[in-house]
């Protein structure tokens, strides 16, 4: 956005996001970079989950500490200064201490002023962050990833999370949704608007040479985060078991997993690499035989829109889905939905000797976050020029009672 399309007070972004910025792209990165590069005037604070060191000592893990306030890394096309980081930490659970959001949301608020921003506009993709609109007033965009409330969680954060996003549909200016499943949940209660997801397609279709990590032979290959949310640990042990005379299953993205569930991907015969630079992914994709997505089908997975539809669309391999949200409706003939009784032959079917690894359909057309930074730029323009583009006192916290 040029720096006249927004009020000249709105060209400074608070986003509040449900992951870090770091190597491994997600939704929140490709559309906060494409906009910085939109518009030379822009500036962006970008508001990391909080780190949780007791937790981690509970769980034996090695303690992580706050990165804190922090310049952002180098982005392609944005000058140095312009986006930054800041890594809150949360010292005490909930259960013990009521505000700890509200301590949280308070250290938000003091990076915005280190910073100098004036009176930004906030953008929340993490529920927990209604508790900054609620301190600040700041002109609020919502935008909805995932239903949280329909995920496997304890009553208490269930309903923590239900209170949090009460409070967000009722103020946001905007609410921003990116799934029909969650335009149609969430737009019963309000007006939002459905703004899905993309990939960079020239990039994903540009030839790449072989990872060399790759192993070599036949593999059929699952991008992504291995979580229980999504990933059926059940069924990825099961394929890797049955292919693994012919083919390997490889595993390419952040491992969050109980040991316990990463032994048992190992013995079967998995292949888990971990994260890997988004740079790097549409090479692991290219040189696949078969893309996988072994997801378990329940109303939280019902409720996405997967960023790896459109990545495995714009490279052209064959894909073989369980039928979750956004695969099974495809429409793409490169792509077989297999219920999960059917889905380890019909891996089996692809990775087969002769199967054959060319295609002769024509490249699918697939969606450009070039294209969805436009959308969210005007939707920026809403959020600013809503209810007469009334602000609250800038970085001053409302007095809470």
């Amino acid at each position: 956005m040029s720096s006249e399309s927004i009020h000249p007070r709105s060209t400074d972004l608070v986003v509040l996001s449900l992951e870090r910025w770091d190597e491994v792209w997600r939704r929140n990165q490709h559309l906060v970079s494409g906009l910085l590069r939109r518009d030379p005037g822009l500036r962006v604070l970008f508001v990391e989950p909080a780190v949780d060191p007791l937790h981690d000592l509970s769980r034996r893990r090695r303690p992580q500490l706050p990165g804190g306030l922090r310049a952002g890394p180098p982005v392609p096309g944005v000058e140095p200064g312009r986006l930054w980081l800041y890594e809150p930490a949360k010292w005490f659970p909930r259960r013990l201490h009521r505000r700890v959001d509200r301590h949280l949301a308070a250290g938000t608020v003091r990076a915005v002023r280190r910073l100098g921003f004036g009176s930004p506009l906030l953008w929340v993709n993490d529920p927990d962050g209604a508790a900054v609109l609620e301190a600040t007033g700041w002109p609020a965009l919502y935008d909805v990833t995932d239903d949280w409330l329909l995920a496997d969680r304890d009553a208490a954060e269930t309903s923590r999370r239900a209170r949090a996003e009460a409070l967000l549909l009722a103020r946001a200016r905007v609410v921003v949704v990116c799934s029909p499943a969650l335009a149609r949940a969430k737009g019963s209660r309000r007006e939002v608007a459905l703004v899905p997801n993309a990939v960079d397609v020239t990039d994903y279709r540009r030839p790449r040479t072989r990872p060399d990590d790759l192993p070599e032979g036949p593999c059929a290959l699952y991008v992504g985060t291995a979580h229980r949310d999504r990933l059926d640990v059940e069924l990825c042990a099961l394929t890797a078991e049955a292919i693994g005379p012919r083919a390997h299953l490889v595993i390419v993205g952040p491992v969050a997993l109980e040991p316990e569930d990463v032994h048992r991907l190992q013995r079967a015969g998995a292949v888990l690499l971990g994260p890997r630079p988004a740079p790097e992914i549409p090479a692991y994709l290219q040189h696949a035989d078969v893309l996988l997505v072994p997801h378990v089908v329940t109303p939280f997975t019902d409720s996405l829109d997967p960023i790896k539809l459109y990545e495995y669309r714009a490279v052209g391999r064959p894909v073989v889905s369980t039928p979750v949200a956004g695969f099974r409706d495809a429409g793409d003939p490169q792509v077989a939905v297999a219920e999960r009784s059917d889905f380890v032959a019909a891996v089996l079917e692809r990775t087969a000797p002769g199967w054959g690894r060319a295609s002769d359909l024509p490249e699918a057309e697939v969606p450009s976050w070039s294209d969805r930074v436009e959308v969210m730029a005007h939707v920026l323009e809403r959020v600013a020029g809503a209810a007469g583009d009334q602000r609250s006192g800038g970085t001053q916290p409302r007095s809470s009672t």
